[in-house]
């Protein structure tokens, strides 16, 4: 069983009260938790990584409570999205290992998200900043809120780590008008429309 000892963690928290045009009645807010830890697959191959994701999903669930308490709660997040980052000493691939446990753990917590959870991922040192896409938790096709938050750690990842994030999102982009699916459109039955 792989150990992924926790690091550090940090939570990124931004309220969008203006965007070049009138302000909306309520700022829009993304809040972001990221993870660093220790990667047990750093600097050897290994063939068997899938099993390790199981040992991740106590990280993803706690990160998902963390981010929803800095989100101020469940109500009205309606985006999502997660990413992975991995230390020279890695391969791409250990990043995979937050599909279950990161995705799955928001759809948990956020009761019926049928969408599948956006994804990014990529291999950087100390200080490389990462894109998680975010897009509606029901909908695929929900224009207004396809959107992205960079995040980062300063002092990570380092060689032998992984940074795991989670992304939420309350609202649509500030000002969307680009048409599409809307989001009180969306009948949820198979997370694309």
């Amino acid at each position: 069983m792989p150990d992924f000892p926790l690091r550090k963690t940090m939570i990124l928290v931004e309220d969008i009260h203006h965007d070049g045009g009138p302000p909306p009645e309520l700022p829009r807010r993304r809040a972001a938790i990221l993870a660093l830890v220790k990667n047990p697959f750093a600097g050897s191959h290994a063939t068997d990584l899938q099993s390790a994701m199981e040992d991740l999903k106590p990280l993803g669930l706690m990160m998902t409570d963390r981010l929803i308490e800095a989100m101020g709660g469940c109500e009205g997040i309606d985006g999502y999205g997660k990413a992975g980052l991995v230390g020279e000493a890695g391969e791409l691939e250990h990043t995979a290992l937050w599909h279950v446990p990161g995705g799955y753990a928001m759809r948990a917590r956020l009761g019926e998200a049928k969408a599948i959870v956006p994804s990014s991922m990529k291999m950087g040192g100390v200080g490389t900043r990462i894109d998680i896409p975010l897009g509606h938790i029901n909908a695929a096709y929900v224009r207004s809120h396809f959107d992205g938050m960079e995040v980062g750690v300063p002092d990570g990842p380092r060689a032998d780590e992984l940074l795991f994030a989670l992304a939420m999102a309350r609202g649509p982009r500030i000002h969307h008008r680009m048409g599409g699916l809307a989001a009180e459109d969306v009948t949820g039955t198979d997370g694309l429309r």
